[in-house]
């Protein structure tokens, strides 16, 4: 009798495994891993806040009130005036904005500046690697924050010198637009080297794989290999880099600015605050209007990390 109600069972269809799409496959891991989805929030509230700065701040971060200086934080003021009267609370949700804008924008044109001579690198290999890698390792050998901090002090001077010269490139330097353009250019110019470096290593192990030799074999031209078969397979660890390097961008764009060489008043920034400010932490409102930017700055950083580690869980499953 157990013999036929086994055979009955095995004649009976199996429903297949339910299988899941290659997203819902990643956010399923990527949620196991707590941190990084508190950091994704995080984030998120970090992109809300910066897009929609105009309209959070209670106040104008160039507004003055002189006779209101140095406050205590009240309802009026959640994080006091600094010494001429700016409320600190709007400045903080401003200097969002100003992360916003320095941060992905300088990560971005260093990601396009190492994906191409990353690649270029692994690829072609010969007097083109040799000269890039030649680069990069000059660019190695300084600290990559003093490093950022030489080339912003000795391009904005002149820079802007430069464009004063020029009437119609005044306002652009008044409103402080050239003080955003040489961060970016610095922080870019520091960051490229170590993500060449990376794509470079995962190009030079790929292409020795049997579908880039079929490839090269039928006459595939060599940007189509780079673009199409090459690059695809090697982004996952560009990706993590990416998400890490947003966080080191943020604290890299406000050291600038607490050594007095990167974004200045009256334009916000989370480390021109902290500067601005630490003279006066005796005082009952300082100790506020210096840990405000310090935790956001740290609290952000660490976010970036926690969500780079996730990635990394989630897009390489079998090394976690």
């Amino acid at each position: 009798m157990a013999e036929i109600v086994a055979s009955t069972r095995s004649a009976i269809p199996q429903e297949p495994p339910r299988r899941y799409s290659p997203m819902a496959e990643f956010w399923q891991r990527f949620s196991q891993n707590v941190l990084a989805v508190l950091g994704l929030l995080i984030i998120i509230a970090f992109l809300f806040v910066g897009l929609f700065a105009p309209w959070l701040a209670p106040y104008s971060h160039t507004d003055q009130d002189l006779a209101n200086t140095e406050a205590s934080p009240s309802l009026a003021h959640p994080l006091g005036t600094d010494r001429v009267g700016r409320d600190q609370f709007s400045r903080l949700i401003w200097g969002a904005r100003t992360a916003l804008i320095v941060a992905p924008t300088s990560v971005i044109i260093g990601l396009t500046l190492g994906l191409l001579l990353g690649s270029a690198a692994g690829y072609f290999g010969g007097w083109v690697d040799t000269i890039i890698m030649r680069i990069s390792d000059v660019l190695f050998a300084f600290p990559g924050l003093l490093f950022a901090m030489l080339i912003a002090s000795t391009l904005q001077p002149r820079i802007e010198s430069w464009l004063l010269s020029i009437e119609a490139a005044k306002p652009f330097v008044r409103s402080g637009y050239a003080e955003f353009f040489v961060v970016i250019a610095a922080l870019s110019l520091v960051g490229w080297p170590g993500i060449a470096r990376i794509i470079r290593g995962q190009i030079l192990t790929l292409r020795e794989q049997p579908f880039i030799e079929a490839a090269q074999a039928v006459g595939v031209p060599s940007w189509r290999i780079l673009t199409h078969h090459l690059l695809p397979n090697a982004l996952t660890p560009i990706i993590v880099s990416l998400s890490m390097g947003m966080g080191g961008a943020i604290l890299a764009e406000s050291t600038l600015s607490f050594y007095g060489i990167g974004i200045q008043p009256p334009t916000a920034s989370w480390g021109a605050m902290i500067i601005n400010n630490f003279q006066f932490w005796r005082t009952p409102s300082a100790p506020w209007m210096v840990w405000a930017p310090g935790l956001t700055v740290g609290v952000l950083v660490f976010a970036f990390n926690f969500v780079g580690d996730g990635l990394n869980e989630a897009l390489n499953p079998r090394r976690s």
